[in-house]
This record gives structure tokens, C-alpha cells and sequence, in this order.
């Protein structure tokens, strides 16, 4: 069996019968790997929980039972949900049951021939290193599911779990909410939300609703979950064909805002209504800097902004949340590529300061520490509350972003991913870092280059080595450069400051357009 990797989103394969493919082997195999971990790091010998959610893709809530089988067969206490969750959920169940992992079946925004496997600490947080190298070194050590413990005579119980844990998670989600009397104003901003087919019918609409807003209009078709996502051709909410229906439904309507959430719900984007009335999507970079400029506002004008608090990006996301940040007088830490960094950063400063928000370019977001990953649940509701608050100072939310680069400057970012598979691709893309390692780029669009971080030097970047690197010029442009975690890609993240900041990202990428 080939290696088993928890790269930034766990293991996440397409499902197949082969070896390496997610199938009945791979997740028995995976999860005994992780019971051995559990077991063989149990020196008090008490009886340790794992935390169990699934998506709504095809085979999800089979994998979740058969991950419950093998870990109760081990002597495991399992606590799973009755239904479909969305990831974040997870997260805080793990937290709320007190459990000593969680795992949540998922390939997040993947086609529909995907799944995935994604495991938790304690803390509610994806597993970092050293945890997950040694889960995966558990792993190595076992050749097939016959050196997995699938039944036993006398397994661990398992708990069915549900409304309890929905109730006080919205209840937390509700708690950091800023703007009461803007969203009583405005009751009435016309929603339109779609799930695209996945988790997050179940509590988006719940808490829109319970954040008093009465006109949150469904795309029907999309409110079915279901593992084809018949009505897309993938449910990936950075992608404009999967806003299609909702965004017809908005003109329908006549809607001022769209969100749209993933299968685990942990993503989310949106569309706005522009100056002439048109619907415009905003990236996950302009969504994150909004939502980090509008909480910082309110937490300034309501008195909660002591000096200790910070915020957190990673760092391939847009330098503009930096300088909100700063702006208010708060840290801003950058991580590597996914958002379990992120939690990461919480986890350590956990009692020592006050973390208010984070986000990536890749669309997620989240608020508060209660939840370590990101949340489509907290974000969506965010945004709404934005929504009604800017529109008491008469902005709709393109209007607060306008107002928003007016004041710290005009940015553009884009994303340039190229697809290499199999072992030859896997060479070129490690052949173009490598290249790029050695004759770093004297210029960007004409600017000289000031600053190169080469991710592998920990020494220097503080952060656990990585294959990526970073160029920033002297007009504020930045490129970064890595390859996927998740897929056979390399990936050119850019960023683009100034008033003719669109022009500098087509040049950017014109420079970079390597592999095409």
C-alpha cells in the first residue's frame, strides 16, 4: 500500500478499489494507524473518545461507521453524529465532548469522486507535526485491513450525537456576533443561500434565522444533499459555475447578497451587488479583509480592543489584512498554507492572548477560539451581520470594500494553478521550484525584487520547513510559489498593490506562466 500522507486537508483520493484510493482498506487501515497512536500514548490507562462526523458525499457516512467499528474495536469510546455535519461542527464537538481526536470524513470541495479523511487533536485543530508524522509512521507499520482490528467481543460503546451539541454550537456562534441594532434595522436584506448540496442546510439558515433575518430565500434544487452535486459540475464555491443558480435566484429575487457554502461546510463565498447593481463575486482574500476590517471596527467602538489581542493569515493570503490589523494596533502572525496553522497559533497563545479572527485566501474564516478551523457557519453569519451594518451607514458591502482600499490602497489577487500528474509531473513541478530556488527573479512587473523567503529555511521563517517560496518588490507586489497539498499542482499565488494593481496581475502572471 502506498504511503499514507496528512498533507494541509489529511488524505483526500478519489474512491476506487486500487491501493491508495480511498476504499474500505485505506480507511480501516488509517484509523487503526490512529487507535495505535491513541493507545500506545495512553500512559494513565483511561478510557480515551474520538469525535466522528461525515459530509454528504457518496460513501461518507459508510466510512464514518466503519471508522467507528475499528476504533471501538480497539477499545475506543465513540461519540458520532446521527446525521451529516459540517466540519467545523466536528471541531467543536471534539472540544465539547472532551474527546482525544475527532475525525471527520470529507474531501471538502473536491469532485464528487473524491473523499477524504481528516483527523483532529484535542483541541479541536487538524494534527500538526510531530502528531501526524507519527500517526502516519503507525500506519506505515501495518501491510493490509488483516492487521486491522475491525470486531471484537466486547468493543468500547459509541454515543449517538446531534441537536445537544448543534444547540450550543450556534449558541456560541450566536455569542460573537457585534451589531444587534443593525441587524434589526435591517431584518429585511434579501439572502439567497445555497448549500451546494452539502452540510450546511443544516445550521446556516437556523442561524441567519436566529440572527433575525427574515428574508433568507433557498435554491431548492441545491437544498438536496447529495454526493453527485448533480446541479454543478464541482461544489467548489471559488468557482463561479457553482454560484450559477444561486446567482440566477438572486436576480430573480432581486436578492442584495448571496453565500454559498461547500459539502462540509467550511468554506464560503458570496456575491454583492456592485455600484450599478450587478452581481460581482468577491474572492476569499476580499471577504477575509472585509470581515477582519468590520470586526475590528465594532470591537473598537465597543471598548474590547485591550491591546492583547491578534490575528492570524497565512501566507499566501492578502497582505491587506496585515495592515487592517496593524491599523488597530494588533499582531498579525503568518502560517503556512492551511488552517490548521492557524489553530496552531491559538493553541499556543491560548491563555496568554486573545485570538479575534483569521483567515486564508482559499475562502475560509473563522471568529473566536471556540472553533479551531475554518467555519462557513460563523462566516456566513458574519457577513450578514456586515451586511446590515454597513447598510445602516448607507454602503452595501461592495461599497464597504471600495471604502476599504480607499483607505489602505487598491489591491488585486489572483491564483495560477497548473495541473501536473503522475511521477512526471511530480519531477517538473519539483524542477520549477528548484529553478526558481536558484535564479530567484531580479524584478516583478518591472520592480525590483527586495525580499526573497525560502520556506525551507526554518532558521529564518520560524515555521516548519516547506517547499514554498515568496517574492515581494518594492511597489508592495508580492508572488508566492508551491505545490499542492492536496492535488498534482503547483500553484502561483499573486498580489498586486496599487491604482493600476489589475494591469500588475496580468503582467504577474504573464511572467510566471510557466508549464502552461
Amino acid at each position: 500500500m502506498p504511503k499514507i500522507e496528512f498533507g494541509t486537508g489529511g488524505i483526500r483520493a478519489e474512491m476506487g478499489d486500487a491501493f491508495g484510493m480511498m476504499n474500505k482498506e485505506t480507511v480501516c487501515i488509517a484509523t487503526q494507524g490512529l487507535a495505535n497512536y491513541l493507545n500506545a500514548h495512553n500512559a494513565a490507562g483511561r478510557q480515551l473518545s474520538v469525535c466522528i462526523s461525515y459530509d454528504s458525499r457518496n460513501n461518507s457516512r459508510y466510512f464514518a461507521e466503519l471508522t467507528r467499528d475499528v476504533l471501538c474495536a480497539n477499545g475506543i469510546k465513540v461519540y458520532i453524529f446521527d446525521d451529516i455535519r459540517p466540519t467545523p461542527e466536528l471541531s467543536y464537538a471534539v472540544r465539547y465532548t472532551r474527546s482525544d481526536a475527532g475525525v471527520m470524513i470529507t474531501a471538502s470541495h473536491n469532485p464528487k469522486e473524491y473523499n477524504g479523511y481528516k483527523v483532529f487533536g484535542n483541541d479541536g485543530a487538524q494534527v500538526t507535526s510531530p502528531v501526524d508524522t507519527d500517526i502516519v509512521a503507525m500506519v506505515a507499520e501495518l501491510g493490509s485491513i488483516d492487521d486491522c482490528t475491525v470486531t471484537c467481543d466486547s468493543p468500547a460503546p459509541f454515543e449517538v450525537i446531534g441537536s445537544e451539541i448543534d444547540e450550543a454550537y450556534m449558541g456560541d456562534i450566536l455569542s460573537l456576533t457585534l451589531s444587534p441594532e443593525a441587524r434589526a434595522a435591517h431584518s429585511d436584506l434579501k439572502i439567497v443561500y445555497t448549500p451546494l448540496h452539502g452540510c450546511g442546510r443544516k445550521l446556516v439558515p437556523e442561524c441567519l434565522s436566529r440572527l433575525g433575518f427574515k428574508n433568507v430565500i433557498h435554491v431548492p434544487e441545491q437544498d438536496v444533499a447529495d454526493g453527485n452535486f448533480p446541479t454543478v459540475v464541482s461544489p467548489n464555491p471559488e468557482e463561479a459555475s457553482a454560484l450559477k443558480l444561486a446567482l440566477d435566484k438572486a436576480r430573480e429575487c432581486g436578492a442584495d447578497l448571496v453565500l454559498a457554502t461547500d459539502p462540509d461546510a467550511d468554506r464560503m463565498g458570496i456575491a454583492v451587488r456592485d455600484d450599478n447593481g450587478e452581481l460581482v463575486l468577491f474572492n476569499g482574500n476580499q471577504t477575509a479583509s472585509m470581515l477582519t476590517y468590520y470586526i475590528l471596527t465594532r470591537w473598537k467602538e465597543l471598548g474590547k480592543l485591550t491591546g492583547n489581542q491578534y490575528v492570524v493569515k497565512t501566507i499566501v493570503t492578502t497582505e491587506l489584512i496585515r495592515e487592517i490589523a496593524a491599523s488597530f494596533g494588533l499582531k498579525v502572525y503568518d502560517v503556512l498554507t492551511g488552517f490548521k496553522y492557524i489553530a496552531e497559533v491559538v493553541r499556543r497563545n491560548e491563555g496568554k492572548a486573545e485570538f479575534v479572527c483569521g483567515g486564508e485566501e482559499s475562502y475560509g474564516f473563522n471568529v473566536g477560539e471556540f472553533v479551531r478551523d475554518k467555519d462557513a457557519q460563523i462566516a456566513c453569519s458574519m457577513i450578514a451581520e456586515c451586511a446590515a451594518w454597513a447598510a445602516g451607514q448607507g454602503l452595501s458591502l461592495y461599497g464597504l470594500m471600495q471604502k476599504i482600499y480607499r483607505e489602505y490602497g487598491y489591491r488585486k489577487e489572483g491564483l495560477m494553478s497548473v495541473v501536473m500528474k503522475g511521477d512526471d509531473g511530480a519531477e517538473r513541478i519539483r524542477g520549477i521550484i528548484a529553478g526558481l530556488r536558484q535564479n530567484a527573479p531580479a524584478e516583478l512587473c518591472g520592480s525590483p525584487v527586495c525580499r526573497v523567503v525560502d520556506y525551507l529555511r526554518t532558521d529564518l521563517t520560524g515555521m516548519p520547513s516547506s517547499n514554498v517560496l515568496q517574492f515581494f518588490d518594492e511597489e508592495g507586489d508580492v508572488v508566492t510559489v508551491r505545490p499542492s497539498g492536496t492535488e498534482p499542482k503547483i500553484k502561483f499565488y499573486f498580489g498586486a498593490k496599487g491604482d493600476n494593481a489589475d494591469e500588475r496581475l496580468a503582467a504577474l502572471k504573464q511572467q510566471f506562466a510557466i508549464g502552461q
